[in-house]
């Protein structure tokens, strides 16, 4: 089981095939602000800010991606993350992420199921949206 952002990197870079990280940076915005309510069910929106790929090596750890991250923008509270598998020992390229990239942010945008994601907050908290 991912708990940590360190699991998902040990679990990408074990894998039969090299894999290239999907990472799609997202506001959410909305819910409660009733401290009472923080731990129970929340409702609001959440929108796509901006969309990575790297590969498992070329992310040192979560706080340096939270720093690189910020230098881009730092409006965004969670980050969404799927792994893309390479074939035949080559890793997936930067283009071959693109239509996932797309894909994972117009599913956020039109209300898909997030369900097949890992998500981490700014604090490295996993996180479960349904």
């Amino acid at each position: 089981m991912i708990s940590k952002f360190s699991d998902l990197l040990e679990m990408a870079q074990s894998q039969d095939q090299p894999q290239r990280l999907l990472m799609l940076f997202a506001l959410a915005e909305g819910g409660s602000s009733n401290p009472k309510k923080q731990r129970k069910k929340q409702h609001g929106t959440i929108a796509p800010v901006m969309c990575v790929d790297k590969l498992p090596e070329e992310v040192e750890s979560f706080s340096a991606l939270v720093a690189e991250a910020d230098q881009i923008s730092s409006d965004w509270n969670f980050v969404i993350i799927a792994g893309l598998s390479g074939e035949n020992g080559v890793a997936p390229t930067t283009e071959d992420a693109d239509p996932y990239l797309n894909q994972m942010a117009n599913g956020l945008t039109m209300g898909e199921d997030l369900s097949r994601y890992l998500i981490f907050d700014r604090e490295e908290n996993p996180i479960v949206m349904q």
